[in-house]
């Protein structure tokens, strides 16, 4: 069988959050991070058939780029990748149980906001991350407005650089903070829808025609409250 640019691509991002992985039989691959805070599911057009774990996903998919068009052969143990007739590469899978790998699925709670970041302003926000050498990432409301903020959360005095977000859901008089580490937010380029449930965790959704959902832990610093309105007493 053969695997895709696409695939390959998603196994490239994935060894971004995690070295190791395994896959299970069938056309869904996820992957967790060491930390636990950072998952993500990945519904693929192949149809692989055994279960078969790699633990340096960055050595698995360096022998791959050996290969200009390289077809797999699965066995219980190993996978043969030839490249026609003229090279082979025997590589064995690794013991599962030496793995960090993903042991339920997450269950998303009630999202009480909304948005879509767009694939430039993902990359303005990295960009601009890296050049001011911030880390720290909310997405905050002051009841009305919406923004993306990057911040240092260790310095009350750091550098901040924001965009506006204007497609965004949430209820009239929510004020909110959600927190993350930038560096949790390793994606594949591209356009996310994003719902943020009240408390814990975060889901990205790829909105570029990839079946990919990331889920993301949001920082402790993180804060949802409604603001009340207090009538006068009547006479």
């Amino acid at each position: 069988m053969h695997i895709s640019r696409e695939t390959l691509s998603i196994l490239k991002n994935f060894r971004d959050l995690n070295s190791n992985i395994l896959i299970s039989p069938g056309n869904v691959i996820k992957t967790l991070t060491g930390a636990k805070n950072v998952m993500s599911t990945a519904v693929v057009e192949e149809n692989f058939p055994v279960e078969f774990g790699i633990w340096d996903l960055t050595s698995f998919l360096g022998t791959v780029s050996l290969f200009d068009d390289p077809d797999f052969d699965f066995h219980e143990k190993y996978v043969t990748i030839t490249n026609g007739k003229s090279s082979k590469v025997k590589y064995f899978y690794s013991e599962p149980t030496l793995l960090t790998v993903p042991t339920k699925d997450v269950v998303m709670p009630s999202t009480v906001v909304s948005l879509t970041l767009d694939e430039s302003a993902f990359s303005e926000l990295k960009k601009a991350g890296s050049v001011l050498g911030l880390t720290d990432l909310t997405i905050k409301s002051d009841g009305s407005d919406v923004s993306a903020t990057l911040y240092d959360k260790s310095n009350a005095g750091s550098n901040t650089y924001s965009i506006s977000i204007d497609d965004v859901e949430f209820e009239d008089g929510a004020v909110f903070n959600f927190d993350f580490n930038i560096d949790n937010l390793r994606f594949i380029p591209g356009s996310y829808t994003v719902n943020i449930a009240e408390k814990i965790v975060s889901e990205f959704v790829n909105a570029d025609g990839i079946d990919l959902t990331y889920w993301v832990a949001l920082e402790a610093t993180s804060s949802y409250t409604m603001e009340t309105v207090t009538t006068g007493a009547s006479a």
